[in-house]
């Protein structure tokens, strides 16, 4: 199976300025070379992180979703990050994962931040997904489901690559950081961190720390601070040795929970 090659961008947003972060966005993606399958973006990348979704809530037939189906055929890669959308009267934080023939796969927040009040606007997913690139299997969270291991568990190595897409604030990177590194090794898979930069309209500073974690734990990329587009190479051979010679994944618990 051939390498994955997976492009990050790790950018600072204009709050709530959908237009303007719309064309940075779009500056960045025609800066990363033809030779990528996946161009990652952060969580809210239209907005920052806000709650403001009665004004900045979109369709998916809305301009942002049509603008991240035309840069994956331009591109011929998929592209992914999340926006926030509003459907049958409700509010996600959805993570879009638009491929270059027009095909649309979605996932919503799972586990929404309560200590900002993220769970008193938005609706929290149900659902996880695999999405099939090359024949990777990938499985996309957004940001405070990286907490919980249940979650984001591979059992039956039901995915080969994680990525996560956050605004993860720098007073808790030391975090973010460790869990990125943690899932890894529990999952003996790929993971792939994208954050943002910068501060945003509530005084949040972000330090980024977009991260490159393989199979065995091994940090391959990680980069503080400053705004940067990196394209890393993921080996599906080191997946493949990695299970084989250390299948802990044979010795999962399969159940939830165990009984009291």
């Amino acid at each position: 199976m051939i390498d994955l090659k997976v492009s990050l961008i790790q950018t600072d947003l204009m709050w709530e300025d959908v237009d303007s972060n719309i064309a940075l966005l779009d500056e960045k993606i025609d800066r990363i070379g033809e030779n990528t399958d996946l161009i990652v973006l952060p969580e809210m990348f239209t907005t920052g992180f806000s709650l403001n979704a009665g004004n900045f809530g979109q369709e998916m037939k809305g301009p942002t979703v049509k603008w991240l189906q035309t840069k994956s055929r331009e591109k011929n890669a998929d592209i992914t990050g999340s926006i926030i959308i509003k459907e049958g009267g409700f509010f996600f934080n959805r993570l879009v994962w638009a491929k270059p023939k027009g095909e649309l796969l979605t996932y919503d927040k799972g586990h929404l931040f309560r200590m900002t009040g993220e769970d008193k606007v938005y609706t929290p997913g149900r659902k996880k997904i695999t999405v099939e690139l090359n024949g990777w299997k990938i499985r996309p969270f957004i940001c405070y489901d990286l907490r919980f291991p249940i979650w984001t568990r591979n059992l039956d190595n039901e995915y080969d690559v994680a990525v996560f897409i956050a605004n993860w604030p720098e007073k808790r990177s030391s975090h973010w950081k460790s869990l990125l590194q943690a899932r890894a090794i529990e999952n003996l898979s790929y993971v792939i961190g994208v954050n943002r930069v910068g501060r945003d309209g509530k005084g949040y500073s972000y330090s980024g720390d977009s991260s490159v974690i393989d199979p065995i734990g091994n940090v391959l990329f990680q980069k503080s601070h400053n705004e940067c587009i990196h394209t890393a190479s993921l080996s599906h051979l080191l997946v493949k040795e990695h299970r084989e010679s250390f299948p802990a994944w044979m010795d999962a618990d399969k159940d939830m929970y165990f009984p009291p």
